[in-house]
């Protein structure tokens, strides 16, 4: 078996390449990458592919048994993106994609999920055998809270009694790894996040707790959050999508615990304090 992997040298994507050298040889593993010398410590077959390029997409998933396709990181250019990730896989005859998506893509308010809605449509029309992991939020993405907060002393946030259901990237990498090692998961999808979800005032004990000093929590509305963000030199789609995301936590968007990750993993995800830990 070979498996390629998309945007291999992302904070995810040498997870599951390292996790993927633990179940294959080496040689058997391929990284697809923009920038080859940012590869250069995978120790697996590098292909150069740039998410624009179809034929080098094509040329770098010929003879791949399944890719696993992490989405790309440039809100409004996914798309284009994406589709010429689908397109290569189908004219490379590969046998299955397995894709990192959003949760409940297709039915959801999350500001981040119509690129990844189109994606998996582009995938359920494109013929080829898919999985869908839609993955939840990485509690390694309030690095920049847990910083500010070290600096203020305080936690801030819009999203109400709102609850997120975030685990670790390793939790993340090593569902994948399971489903793009194994069979059964052919055009399945799986809601992947914690097996608890936490509110805003449970995140500042585990970020006091972490930090070893006691923070204090300040709920604000959406507005007074903007405004915070303004005065604080954001641009102003920088404010937009901080301040969309937390109405949408408090919307119950990131809540939902399904159990998925820690099935398919084995084992319970890793709790928040814990990757907080990590990031001091």
């Amino acid at each position: 078996m070979s498996i390629a992997v998309t945007g291999a040298t992302g904070q995810l994507g040498r997870l599951i390449v390292s996790g993927l050298k633990d179940h294959l040889p080496a040689d058997q593993v391929v990284a697809v990458v923009r920038d080859p010398q940012k590869a250069a410590d995978l120790g697996v077959t590098v292909r150069v592919a740039p998410y624009e390029d179809l034929e080098a997409l094509t040329a770098a998933f010929d003879g791949v048994d399944v890719v696993v396709f992490i989405s790309g990181d440039t809100p409004g250019a996914r798309v284009p993106q994406h589709t010429n990730v689908v397109r290569a896989a189908q004219q490379a005859g590969v046998g299955r994609v397995v894709y990192t998506s959003a949760p409940r893509a297709a039915d959801t308010t999350l500001i981040l999920a119509p690129e990844h809605k189109v994606t998996e449509q582009l995938l359920r029309d494109s013929g080829l055998t898919w999985t869908f992991l839609r993955n939840n939020w990485y509690s390694e993405n309030y690095a920049g809270t847990l910083q500010t907060a070290a600096k203020t002393g305080e936690i801030v946030s819009a999203a109400g009694d709102g609850r997120v259901a975030s685990a670790s990237r390793p939790d993340f990498a090593a569902a994948t790894v399971v489903v793009a090692t194994t069979e059964g998961h052919e055009d399945t999808v799986y809601e992947l996040g914690g097996d608890e979800a936490w509110d805003f005032a449970g995140f500042t004990r585990a970020a006091s707790t972490a930090l070893g000093r006691e923070l204090n929590y300040r709920p604000v509305t959406p507005e007074e959050l903007d405004a915070e963000l303004t005065a604080a030199g954001l641009d102003a789609g920088t404010r937009g999508f901080l301040v969309g995301l937390d109405v949408n936590i408090a919307e119950g968007t990131l809540a939902e615990v399904t159990g998925d990750l820690s099935r398919l993993t084995g084992r319970p995800t890793t709790p928040l304090v814990t990757t907080l830990r990590t990031l001091v």
